[in-house]
């Protein structure tokens, strides 16, 4: 697990001096060495944390005669199978590592390298004979990889302000990124919240040459069913198999490793199959709350004894938000789910033990276990209500406002009616997906503002276009596809890699081995939401390891109770941040509207909190990036 950065020129050199600065600014991601390759028109950075060959693995690697030069942040799974197959065929390695086999894999197959790797990856290959770049995303996003074109330019980093390093790159924000954000609370790809910067989306190659850049995609997931399983029975052995596998390979490191363990059903699974697979005891981690709804130790304690793992626990506080600035600072694009909180916590703990944890990540978006999921399938028997009919039901619920609580009638009512009178499925699906609704970002946004935005949203896109394209016979399978393109990339994998990465940690999730995705996108609709019962053939595959009652237990989720900490011991905090001077004059908001959005709240007639926490969010982003001086390129280091 590392950092990489660098930049290409068709026009002469890269300032070596550039290149130092970029692979500080990542530093945290790889404390344990840092290497540069630097010749005309290209330079290559890596800080790397040392998890496998901790001796002869340091970057940037060549192959042998030195034509080819890799840097690689993630893991490569399978190298010791690929490495096999290299050596038989003439290749010969100098290191242990698997960041090497990239090199030989190229010489043989090309840019359909990638096609060959089980993994999690963002990867540079520079062909020193064709003067040709090569950038590769691993299939789900696990790794992230910005980059930023002009000119015959390109750079490219593992975070935005690596790239940002560089005084010729601008820091003025895309609005129609922010407003994405505010929909979705995460700026999905391939938008970046940097006007000049963008995001490889997962599953995608980028080939720079002569200047010119060209995008491609090398894998799509396919969620049409397979007919040759003769039984369920034969789904859970292969859920089981599958799984054991995808945990087998996530085990091989030099360095200590664990696990997350919330005492859900797959953060359970993933350490079922760890013990199982593993010489050792396991050690596991979990963080707590003292809001009893949302804490789960007690069920990560059952679960740790259960399988005898070596169990530590952390407790976060409402001052748990004086993190907030270094969090701010980590995410580097504004990024609204609060539960990256307790991850930066865990992970912290985590890191104080091990190098490598594995997590149960994936388990809800390859066997639908969002309460998401099922309003779909619910809205869509609502729907044989045309839209304009459920609309005229939208201005008085807007009037209303929502209720005290997510799930009071208010709001499930005014829910109901923005998202039945949507035009199609697909926009049906972004609403129920949606954080805000168009007429309160109508209302809250400065009329300046929103005459900026594109009558087409980029959230809009995110969500609609994956849905519309799947090959998935059913909403559910549509549904699932649009999650796997753009939630889990875009939120749930950038909050855990900003996370363990801030802290050195590198994660690993069984559940995301694309194999294992594969497998699961391949089983039908039906066994995976039964009647209201989510994961129900994960959950069964499951019981020969796991008790009853753990695995039917209600899902909690990995949340702060931000809504009451707002009203509470952090009510000074909205207007602090939303109408301090400089939020007021920067133009998004109108004033009065963000005001009336905090006293109502406040009030406790709505519950705003995970509202008012974008917004909160965004106003932090900006102050630590868009107004950091831009004659310093170092003023974004802490």
């Amino acid at each position: 697990m590392c950092g990489i950065a660098g930049k290409v020129s068709a026009q002469g050199g890269v300032d070596p001096a550039l290149l130092e600065r970029m692979c500080a600014a990542i530093e945290h991601r790889g404390p344990d060495s840092r290497g540069t390759f630097v010749e005309p028109g290209v330079g290559l950075g890596i800080q790397r944390l040392r998890v496998i060959d901790l001796e002869t693995g340091d970057q940037p690697i060549q192959n042998e005669d030195g034509s080819v030069v890799v840097v690689l942040n993630g893991e490569i799974y399978n190298y010791r199978e690929l490495r096999d197959e290299l050596e038989g065929r003439g290749h010969r390695f100098s290191t242990r590592s698997d960041t090497e086999v990239l090199v030989h894999l190229y010489e043989d197959r090309g840019d359909d390298c990638v096609e060959a790797l089980r993994g999690m990856f963002a990867f540079a290959i520079w062909d020193r004979r064709r003067r040709r770049l090569l950038l590769a995303r691993d299939r789900l996003g696990k790794k992230p990889l910005f980059y930023a074109e002009r000119n015959g330019e390109l750079w490219f980093a593992s975070e935005a302000r690596a790239i940002l390093q560089d005084p010729a790159i601008p820091r003025d924000m895309d609005p129609a990124a922010i407003d994405a954000f505010l929909r979705l609370q995460y700026v999905p790809s391939p938008a970046s919240a940097f006007r000049a910067l963008r995001k490889l989306p997962p599953a995608h190659r980028l080939v720079w040459e002569d200047g010119r850049s060209k995008i491609s995609r090398y894998w799509q997931l396919s969620m049409v069913p397979d007919d040759s399983y003769g039984s369920e029975e034969e789904m859970k052995e292969r859920i089981r198999a599958e799984l054991l596998e995808a945990t087998r390979l996530r085990l091989r490191s030099d360095v200590p490793l664990g696990a997350f363990l919330s005492g859900g059903v797959d953060s359970s699974a993933v350490v079922a199959a760890m013990a199982k697979t593993s010489s050792t005891p396991v050690k596991t981690f979990s963080i707590g709350f003292d809001v009893a709804s949302f804490d789960e130790t007690e069920h990560a304690r059952e679960v740790a004894e259960l399988f005898g793992t070596e169990h530590e626990e952390f407790r976060v506080q409402p001052e748990a938000v004086s993190v907030l600035p270094r969090l701010v600072w980590h995410y580097g694009e504004p990024f609204g789910d609060q539960a990256a909180i307790p991850t930066m916590y865990l992970a912290e703990l985590t890191r104080r033990h091990v190098t490598v944890a594995l997590t149960g990540d994936g388990g809800d978006e390859n066997f639908a276990g969002y309460l998401h999921h099922q309003s779909a399938l619910r809205f869509e028997r609502l729907s044989i209500l045309p839209p304009r009919v459920a609309g005229l039901a939208v201005p008085p619920l807007d009037t209303v406002g929502d209720g005290p609580r997510g799930d009071s009638f208010r709001s499930r009512a005014r829910r109901t009616a923005h998202v039945v009178s949507a035009p199609t499925p697909a926009a049906r699906y972004e609403r129920i997906l949606s954080h805000y609704y168009d007429s309160e970002l109508a209302d809250l946004y400065a009329p300046e503002f929103r005459a900026g935005l594109p009558s087409d949203s980029v959230a809009a896109h995110a969500i609609r276009d994956p849905y519309e394209a799947s090959d998935a016979p059913e909403t559910l399978g549509r549904a699932l596809d649009a999650d796997i393109n753009s939630l889990l990339p875009g939120s749930f994998l950038v909050k855990v890699d900003i996370a363990s990465m801030a802290h050195a940690l590198e994660v690993r999730s069984p559940l995301l081995d694309h194999r294992f995705v594969e497998m699961a996108a391949s089983l039908p609709a039906s066994v995976k939401l039964d009647h209201g019962s989510s994961k129900r053939i994960f959950k069964d595959a499951l019981r020969p390891w796991i008790p009853d009652h753990i695995l039917d237990r209600p899902k909690q989720g990995f949340a702060v109770p931000v809504s009451d900490w707002l009203r509470g011991r952090l009510r000074d905090l909205p207007k602090d941040v939303l109408l301090d001077p400089r939020a007021v004059q920067r133009g998004i908001f109108r004033p009065e509207a963000v005001r009336r959005t905090i006293d109502r709240h406040e009030s406790g007639r709505e519950d705003l909190g995970k509202r008012i926490w974008l917004l909160i969010q965004l106003e932090l982003w900006n102050q630590t990036f868009v107004d950091a001086p831009r004659s310093d390129p170092l003023a974004l280091n802490v």
